[in-house]
């Protein structure tokens, strides 16, 4: 695939810093697309991502897509769409604290907070994704305790320590 193509699925937690991150670190490169963006009574939420994500893929455009994307069930459909649009698919993973999570979001006003009970939900379905899932890269994002992001792609499985990644640096992420 050589398009250019890419379409960013981000997978974490509510409240784990994944639109921070799409803000500081994907936002001048990928259009964005977020159900937290549609109207609170939208009808058929999915199925209006999956138009917006081909729309953006016809149009030449790569996307983010900003949910928490906790398995399967959600982003194997993006992964399927990329793909059969000739596009590379990127899952960037935000390990999961629940602590962490919920005590950012206690700090959330209005729609922006979600109720507790959503957090722990979400935890229960969350899976790591790998390239098994049929994403072309998985790249795990970490806060770096300097307001920024920490991106690196998954360890490899046969050599180093974990989190070892050879030959890649922050400045691949546009120091992000």
């Amino acid at each position: 695939m050589t398009t250019g193509l890419d379409v960013a699925v981000l997978v974490g937690l509510q409240a784990a810093g994944k639109s921070t991150f799409y803000e500081q670190g994907l936002s001048s490169r990928y259009e964005l697309v977020s159900k937290d963006r549609f109207p609170r009574g939208a009808r058929n939420k999915q199925q209006r991502q999956m138009r917006l994500v081909e729309e953006h893929l016809a149009a030449g455009r790569r996307v983010a897509v900003d949910n928490t994307n906790p398995s399967p069930r959600e982003w194997g459909p993006l992964v399927d769409l990329a793909h059969a649009r000739g596009a590379t698919v990127t899952a960037y993973w935000f390990p999961p604290d629940p602590a962490g999570s919920l005590r950012r979001n206690a700090a959330r006003a209005g729609r922006e907070r979600v109720p507790d009970v959503g957090v722990l939900a979400t935890l229960k379905q969350l899976r790591k994704p790998s390239p098994a899932d049929g994403f072309d890269m998985v790249r795990e994002v970490r806060f770096d305790g300097r307001g920024g992001f920490e991106v690196r792609p998954e360890p490899p499985h046969t050599a180093g320590p974990p989190g070892y990644a050879p030959g890649h640096s922050d400045a691949d992420e546009g120091g992000h």
